[in-house]
Formats: C-alpha cells, sequence, structure tokens
C-alpha cells in the first residue's frame, strides 16, 4: 500500500499542506520546530493508532485554529480508500470518514493504513521500561488483529476498577469478596492476552534474530523471549478459555492479600515483559549502544515484514529523524530493508546518497519542487 494523496490544515502548526508523495522514498527536510514531527503525526493519526507523541486528540488543534482537517488516499492492491479527519477541541464536533463513511472515533479507521513508525525513542526499546516493550508489542498484533485492541483496552478497563476496589478493600469500604466478578473477567482477557502475545513474539523472534544477524556480520544472535508473570511456559498452549484463564484466576486469588496491602495488582500481562539478548546475555542489562540499537532496529523492522507477511500489503513507513542518530551502516542496512515499500523520511539536512522525492518544511508549510500554492480554505467544520 501507499499514499497518493495527502492534505493536512490546522493541525499544530501545518498549514495548508498539499503533498502527492512518491509510492517510494519521501524525504522531508527543516530545521528542528517547523513542523516535521508534526506531518508524520498526522499521516500517523490517520492510521487510527494513538498519536506516538501521547498528543491527546483534542491537543492536536492548532492554538489560533478551532479545527484540524486531514485527508488521506491510500492505494491498496484491492482498492483505493480515502481517510479524512475533522478535529475539534469540542470533541462532539469532530467528523471521521472512511470512503464516506462516517466513524465515530478515529480508532475507526485502524487498520486500513498500516503503518510502521520509527523514532529516535525506539532505538532505546530494548533498554527502556518493560512498558514500551508491550505497548509495542500490543500495538504490532492490533495491526494484524484490530479486534485485539478492544481486548487490551477491556483488560485495562478492568485492571483500573480492581487496583480501585483493592484500595477502597484496605480502607474497609469495601469487601473483598466484591473483587470476584472483576478477577474473574481479568482472568479471562489476561489468559487470551499471554497466548496472543506468545505467539507473536515467537513470530517476531523469527524475523528479528535473522535481520539481527545480517546486521552483526553473522557474528552474534539476538534472541527474544515473552515473559509472564502468570504462566511458567505458553509453549503450545491455545486454550486461554479454559485451563489457562483457571490458572490466571488462581493467581489472582493467591495474591489478593498482597494486592490488597499494597493497592494495586502485582502480577498480571500488565507486569509482563519481553526479554531481548544477545548471544544469550540481557542486552538491556549488559549490551552496548550499538548492540541496543541494532536490537532495537531488528525488531522494528521485523513488525514491519510480519505486516506483510500476514496482510500482503507492504505498510507504509515513516522515519522521524531517526536516520540522523545511526551511523552510516545502520543507516544503509536499513534503507536497503525497506526497499520496496513507501517510506518518509524527516532530516533537518539532507542525507548523502538518500535519493527520493524532497519536501521541505518552514513554519508548518510543505514545498515541492514544482508546486502552487493553494488558498488557506474557510474555517468551518
Amino acid at each position: 500500500m501507499y499514499i497518493t494523496e495527502f492534505s493536512a490544515d490546522g493541525f499544530k502548526n501545518l498549514t495548508d499542506v498539499s503533498m502527492n508523495p512518491s509510492s517510494g522514498v519521501n524525504v522531508i527536510i527543516g530545521e528542528n520546530a517547523q513542523g516535521k514531527t508534526n506531518l508524520i503525526e498526522a499521516i500517523w493519526m490517520l492510521s487510527g493508532a494513538r498519536s506516538f507523541r501521547g498528543t491527546k486528540e483534542k491537543d492536536t488543534v492548532g492554538f489560533d485554529r478551532d479545527f484540524a482537517r486531514l485527508r488521506l488516499v491510500l492505494s491498496t492492491a484491492e482498492r483505493e480508500n480515502t481517510l479524512e479527519a475533522v478535529l475539534s477541541r469540542n470533541t462532539r464536533e469532530k467528523r471521521i470518514l472512511l470512503n464516506g463513511i462516517k466513524q465515530r472515533y478515529l480508532s475507526g479507521l485502524f487498520g486500513t493504513l498500516k503503518c510502521v513508525i520509527f523514532t529516535p525513542e525506539d532505538l532505546d526499546l530494548t533498554k527502556g521500561a518493560p512498558d514500551n516493550r508491550r505497548s509495542f508489542i500490543d500495538l504490532c498484533i492490533s495491526q494484524i488483529k484490530p479486534a485485539y485492541s478492544r481486548t487490551s483496552s477491556k483488560y485495562e478497563n478492568v485492571l483500573l476498577q480492581r487496583n480501585t476496589l483493592l484500595k477502597n478493600i484496605a480502607q474497609g469500604i469495601s469487601s473483598p469478596s466484591d473483587l470476584d466478578v472483576w478477577d474473574e473477567q481479568m482472568a479471562r482477557l489476561g489468559a487470551y492476552i499471554s497466548v496472543i502475545r506468545y505467539q507473536y513474539v515467537k513470530k517476531l523472534r523469527i524475523f528479528a534474530k535473522k535481520l539481527y544477524g545480517e546486521i552483526s556480520g553473522g557474528k552474534e544472535e539476538l534472541g527474544l523471549k515473552y515473559v509472564s508473570t502468570v504462566y511458567q511456559s505458553l509453549e503450545g498452549r491455545s486454550d486461554w478459555s479454559g485451563e489457562l484463564s483457571e490458572a490466571y484466576l488462581d493467581m489472582l486469588r493467591k495474591n489478593r492479600g498482597e494486592d490488597i496491602r499494597v493497592g494495586f495488582t502485582l502480577s498480571g500481562v500488565h507486569r509482563d515483559d519481553v526479554a531481548v539478548e544477545v548471544n544469550g546475555i540481557s542486552v538491556k542489562d549488559f549490551g552496548s549502544q550499538g548492540q541496543n540499537r541494532s536490537a532495537a532496529l531488528s525488531m522494528k523492522l521485523a513488525q514491519a515484514y510480519i505486516l506483510c507477511e500476514e496482510t500482503s500489503e507492504m505498510p507504509v513507513i515513516l522515519l522521524d529523524d531517526v536516520l540522523s542518530e545511526l551511523d552510516r551502516s545502520r543507516r544503509d542496512f536499513i534503507i536497503t530493508k525497506l526497499s520496496g515499500m513507501q517510506i518518509f523520511i524527516t532530516a533537518c539536512e539532507h542525507i548523502p546518497k538518500l535519493r527520493g522525492k524532497k519536501f521541505t518544511v518552514s513554519g508548518g508549510r510543505v514545498s515541492a519542487p514544482g508546486r502552487k500554492k493553494k488558498e488557506r480554505p474557510a474555517e468551518k467544520p
């Protein structure tokens, strides 16, 4: 898949942006704080995923604007799709459209535009907090199984309710028996998430291991392992609604006293991790910066490859100021491995030997050779 048209106006500092990107490499050049990352974020938002910068939807509207408008035309092997969004600080006035059909939320677009984004923060994926790796795995799975995102959200809501109840029990406001209904829901959802995550990490390991071997010239071997706080082993298990759910429920009941004491749920999929090793040694604890970066890049590239395999479509790649953080060998490696995919690359300056369609960003406006400016549209939803 690839984007044939993209426009944005009022999204943060973006003004009257209109682009017809190449189906190959697109290089977006500009100084800091001119809107390069805002452009990448705007494209990413139309994938239906949460902002990779943690921006709340209403905060994407520029300070001096009432609405932010986004529109994107996507070409796939099966059809052409049009994704549109009019965002407002008043969420009741927003409008989301997929091929002209109204969607209630931006998440209604999820699964149409499949993107893989690389940011400087992703280079710390292997040595950062477990939450980063859990979020990464959950996003990867949701791009293939959109329903998984809803299951994950349900689990987070149940966890929030259970943790609130634990505090109330400690204060004598509620009874421990009130946990039963939440524990049963958490066990069922948590067992399912555990199985799906484990299966995905197994596939991720296969792709990432091969990629890392190429980066290291075959001198080092990458290993990935899903670390569950509930189960000793998930190999060959798929009975999430049966024995695995019961085992999860048993864990919650056994830990109930300690959970009440500390005021939160100590074990569960919300505390799981992905262990990353090179030659059997933890990269997080003992790896060099180069090993951590190579491992992180291998995992992100593996995400793109798995998307290709599972959906039969090449995803759109967004590289937000990442290449400047890498040495030449890793930079060349990542571009080579993404060959054939549509790529958007932001950079503060021209990158030698990087060919592609060039765009310049300045003051929130985007220009390309031969582009004529359009009049700014009226300020209406």
